[in-house]
């Protein structure tokens, strides 16, 4: 067959049918193989894997299929007209995730550095309508240096509409962005609006403007990976939920966090049969938490010691490490744990805390998973900085997450349960469907050495003994305010359990549970704090 710029021409003796099936294999072969050897070579040598490898390992064998494999730019101008390789730098097209269908695009950093032009965004538009309209995931396996520069504004339309399409999607499909490459100006907005972004250390940047633009503006030096890499979008800016060492692993994490979700808002997570007995006891838990308030202890150990298998999936984990946001299964079915973090920041609510929160919240209830909420929290973080940063408002937003959730809730009180930070973290007066707690909870307005220091302020000042009067106040107040049973006399606890019948306590409330309907007011959509 013969080529000219890139476009086969029959011949005569071709013009058959089986020379015609010939001809679209060969098209084939050419459009799977990619612009050349040396590019794919050059891919490898960054340690990055192409757009078809990454494909593979993210769907069941075989199941890919793709859409517009043949498509080609109309561009022309600065040599554009001359290179027209297929697929347009963007490979689309759909598959199965253990046997569940997801919808995938992955840019080809070997064709025009995976830039996205018209024909380019067309294609991501057209397999995110799809998603859309069949009801399943969407991964964006994303490696591409922004918009073609030689298409000009109709690039900069192309993510208007990859933008909008984030948007309408948003609490109806799972969006998961898994950056591999470079991700710089306006194409890092998409990801910013799905649900979950994954990050490969070393391998893969986001940022609005680059570190030259940085230096030119503010005089600032710094790399790549320190303006905008994976580290520091995982622990600093919060912008990363998943940071993995190779693009295998991290792909890997793709699968098991899709395991975890459903196909859309009208479905349920997927169930797996469970051989954890739900009528485990966790004798361990009875030692694991402090009866003293002061003494830090790691929730995570609790989580595992509750969860089916000791297994759960930890979002954001090291940013906002105050507080933990993680996905499990109990029986078998999917939960969205929420819990305040002892060892860190004594488990207190701050800005970061509560956007972390407010956020994943918000993603159970739009995908129909129970939140279970497990509460040792000793109030919100004081200081000046929190105050200026807004910690009112942020702190609102966790508050309007928990509202408008119709999801089951459940929350658990371990230990402390002190003021605003109480009512903010799923209390039963803002709507959370069970609330149970240990026998070594203590539910206040605020810790007894500071109520009575408040409350008993002129006792304390005009006693003989101001020290052994205080100590005393404090006692009666813990005696009088803080006992176990203090909130479920009043009806704010349902029960009071044992710590060990923790995991089989719950798991019978969220299978009562499973049948909630709740609606709320008609509206075009709430109004919640920024």
């Amino acid at each position: 067959m013969t080529v000219l710029n890139d476009v086969p021409l029959v011949s005569a003796e071709s013009s058959g049918t089986r020379g015609r099936v010939a001809e679209l294999h060969e098209i084939r072969a050419q459009a799977l193989a990619g612009p050349s050897e040396k590019a794919t070579r050059a891919q490898h040598a960054k340690g990055k894997l192409t757009a078809r490898e990454r494909i593979e390992l993210l769907l069941d064998a075989g199941s890919f299929r793709e859409v517009e494999q043949l498509r080609r730019h109309r561009a022309t101008g600065f040599g554009l007209e001359e290179k027209k390789p297929y697929s347009d730098g963007v490979i689309t097209g759909w598959g199965t995730v253990e046997g569940r269908t997801v919808f995938v695009y992955a840019h080809d950093f070997r064709i025009f550095g995976g830039a996205l032009g018209e024909a380019h965004a067309t294609k991501i538009h057209k397999i995110m309508d799809m998603a859309i309209a069949a009801g399943a995931p969407l991964v964006s396996l994303n490696d591409g240096a922004g918009a073609r520069i030689q298409e000009g504004v109709s690039a900069l339309a192309g993510y208007g509409g990859i933008f909008q399409r984030n948007t309408k999607a948003s609490g109806v499909i799972p969006q998961i962005s898994v950056m591999l490459g470079p991700c710089a100006g306006g194409a890092a907005y998409s990801p910013a609006l799905t649900d979950f972004v994954f990050m490969v250390r070393d391998t893969s940047q986001m940022f609005i403007t680059g570190p030259d633009v940085v230096k030119a503006v503010t005089g600032e030096e710094i790399t790549q990976n320190g303006l905008g890499g994976a580290d520091v979008h995982a622990e600093t800016s919060g912008v990363c939920h998943f940071a993995y060492d190779d693009e295998e692993t991290c792909i890997a994490e793709v699968r098991y966090l899709l395991s975890l979700l459903p196909q859309n808002n009208q479905e349920c997570p997927p169930a797996v049969p469970c051989a954890d007995p739900r009528t485990r006891r966790g004798d361990v838990l009875i030692d694991l938490v402090p009866a003293d308030g002061n003494r830090p202890y790691d929730m995570a150990k609790v989580i595992e010691e509750i969860v089916d298998d000791g297994e759960y999936l930890e979002v954001h984990e090291r940013w906002a490490r105050n507080i933990i946001c993680a996905l499990a299964r109990m029986d078998g079915q999917v939960v969205g744990i929420v819990a305040n973090q002892p060892q860190t920041l004594a488990g207190v609510l701050d800005i970061e805390a509560s956007e972390k929160a407010a956020r994943f919240v918000q993603m159970c209830d739009a995908f129909n998973i129970p939140i279970v909420t497990f509460l040792d929290v000793p109030g919100f973080l004081p200081g000046v900085d929190q105050e200026h940063g807004g910690i009112i408002r942020h702190g609102a937003k966790l508050l309007y997450a928990y509202c408008n959730a119709t999801v089951p809730r459940i929350s658990l009180i371990l230990r402390k349960a002190y003021g605003g930070a109480y009512i903010v973290m799923d209390s039963q007066s803002i709507g959370a469907d069970l609330t149970y707690a240990w026998p070594t909870n203590e539910i206040a307005v605020m810790g007894a050495e500071g109520a009575a220091n408040v409350i008993f302020r002129r006792q304390i000042a005009e006693a003989e003994d101001p020290e052994a009067t205080r100590k005393r106040m404090v006692k009666e107040y813990k005696s009088e305010l803080m006992h176990p049973y203090y909130a479920a006399e009043r009806g704010l606890v349902d029960d009071v359990i044992d710590p060990a019948e923790t995991r089989e306590v719950l798991i019978r409330s969220l299978a009562m549970l499973r049948t909630k309907h709740a609606d709320l007011p008609s509206r075009k959509h709430g109004n919640p704090p920024q």
